[in-house]
């Protein structure tokens, strides 16, 4: 899909008659200050609320029958299944999603389809024999967190060799985070270092005819920067990022299942393929030290949700920057604000794309005004330019000094056409990153048979009116090229009708207005030129 976006956005430009480069390089954000030592949380003596100190010979090592019945915990957004294999979270049911437009359809399930035998956010201890697939004890069979609420579920691990792992999970009923605190106690008589690792996986290889997974593998941000790796990327080697990681997720387009750091609580995460065919992103904390009957704790905080930009930017962490709207992304969230805002006046998100589109219309009205000017002064100019070209065949700098002298007695500039178009190009892209990566589209009805304006066109009426529009807009506009290049010009239509066949019915909705009110436009500035 990518690869079609720039794709369109180069068709585009050379539909506005642009034949240089303008994406310059991206800026690069100021090397970040170093992060302070990240201090692991000693909190001295064994609290009441932990197994109490004792000798390794009484340490109840063998779990309770309870332990491996899964604990699910509803809240008014989800369903979450824990399980006490590791204290993991085998999967989270998004209530509010469903996986198509039918009202019967599951809804959406994430993480459940992840390595057995590392489940979601499972523990291994680095430094001290904690297995990922350990059996805690959990706190309770099962919670209700109504909205308002909160609750928390905690599960417990005794190890023969006198340490316990206490994992308690927060919970609010009004919103998707979760809080984690993993705590180690050390009942032992000797000091324990090392640190705990957090497991996150899933599948290796999906349907990428969903179109969910049209973006899928990890993501994390580290050094002031969004880092994304599809899963090919370390299909053969395993990849590092240990600087100033703030979360690290396993998301596709819609959704994303993420681990954020606390108090600088991740030091490093490790990306792989495993022998059984899933991406695993460990995620290790920084080191520590608990002498005998002490212990220490470090947090974390889950997101599994939606890719929503308003909920992930309330998390925290800059868990917003998940949502990659591209090099534009700093107009196009304005964009994508400005999208929810109409839409809770008119509840419609089709109409919402519409009022957007006019609005940038009237915005940019002046520059397109001075364009169309300056190309229809252009056209009129084309029989002299070509004499002057014939005369001054053989002396091409007498011949351009004779156009530029022309240029000037006519008070046309050759560059008014293109570079007001210029000006209008990052905003066009930037909108359509929004509608292409927006959740709020997804499943969201416009009128008639367009009933996912995240989907093409069922019945691709939309990109064939879109594409005769298109036609129509090239033969109005103005032109200085020759014969052939004209033709070639008015071949673009047909790409773009076959292109924007399979894009989502939001985006081609937006190019179709765009070009009804750029026909309007060009008719009415022809009317004021002529006259």
């Amino acid at each position: 899909m990518e690869k079609r976006a720039l794709i369109a956005v180069v068709l585009s430009v050379a539909v506005f008659y642009i034949f240089s480069t303008y994406f310059g390089p991206q800026e690069k954000p100021a090397p970040a200050a170093p992060a302070a030592a990240v201090k692991t949380e000693n909190i001295g003596a064994v609290p009441t609320v932990s197994v109490q100190k004792t000798t390794v010979a009484t340490l109840p090592v063998v779990p309770s029958a309870s332990a491996l019945v899964p604990v699910t915990v509803d809240t008014d957004r989800y369903t979450a299944v824990f399980s006490g294999l590791g204290g993991s979270l085998k999967s989270l049911t998004l209530k509010r999603f469903r996986e198509n437009t039918t009202p019967t359809s599951p809804q959406v399930v994430l993480l459940g389809k992840s390595d057995p035998s590392a489940l979601p956010f499972s523990t291994r201890g680095v430094g001290f024999a904690l297995s990922p697939q350990a059996v805690y004890s959990p706190s309770a069979s099962g919670l209700t967190v109504a909205t308002g609420e909160k609750k928390q579920l905690v599960f417990t691990y005794v190890d023969a060799q006198g340490f316990v792992v206490k994992k308690t999970y927060s919970f609010d009923g009004s919103g998707y985070g979760i809080s984690l605190d993993t705590q180690l106690i050390n009942n032992s008589g000797a000091n324990l270092s090392g640190a705990f690792q957090q497991v996150m996986s899933a599948p290796f290889e999906v349907n990428a005819k969903d179109g969910r997974y049209e973006t899928y593998g990890s993501s994390l941000y580290a050094d002031n920067g969004l880092r994304t790796d599809a899963p090919k990327d370390f299909a053969s080697a395993t990849k590092k990022y240990d600087k100033g990681v703030q979360w690290a997720a396993i998301n596709d387009k819609y959704f994303l299942s993420a681990l954020l750091s606390v108090n600088h609580s991740i030091a490093s995460v490790e990306l792989k393929k495993t022998p059984a065919g899933f991406i695993e992103s460990v995620i290790t904390t920084p080191a520590f030290t608990v002498a005998p009957g002490q212990a220490v704790s470090v947090s974390h905080r889950l997101f599994i949700g939606p890719k929503d930009i308003d909920i992930l930017k309330a998390q925290g962490s800059s868990l917003e920057q998940s949502l990659d709207l591209g090099w534009f992304s700093m107009l196009a969230k304005p964009m994508l604000y400005s999208l929810k805002f109409f839409y809770q006046y008119v509840h419609n998100y089709g109409i919402a794309i519409i009022i957007i589109t006019v609005i940038l219309k009237i915005f940019f009205f002046p520059l397109t005004h001075k364009s169309y000017k300056s190309m229809k002064g252009m056209s009129k100019l084309q029989p002299k330019m070509m004499a002057l070209k014939e005369k001054h065949k053989n002396d091409k700098d007498a011949m351009n000094r004779a156009v530029m002298e022309l240029y000037r007695d006519h008070k046309v500039n050759p560059l008014g056409g293109c570079l007001p178009m210029v000006v209008q190009i990052p905003v066009f892209f930037a909108l359509y990153k929004a509608l292409m990566y927006s959740i709020e589209l997804r499943h969201a009805p416009f009128m008639l048979w367009i009933t996912d304006l995240s989907v093409m066109d069922p019945y691709y009426v939309t990109p064939v009116i879109m594409g005769v529009t298109m036609f129509i807009q090239q033969k109005m506009t103005p032109s200085n090229m020759d014969e052939m290049q004209q033709k070639i010009m008015l071949g673009l239509p047909v790409i773009f009708t076959f292109m924007f066949l399979s894009f989502p019915s939001g985006l081609v909705l937006y190019w179709l207005v765009n070009n009804i009110l750029t026909i309007g436009q060009q008719m009415y500035i022809n009317k004021l030129v002529s006259d």
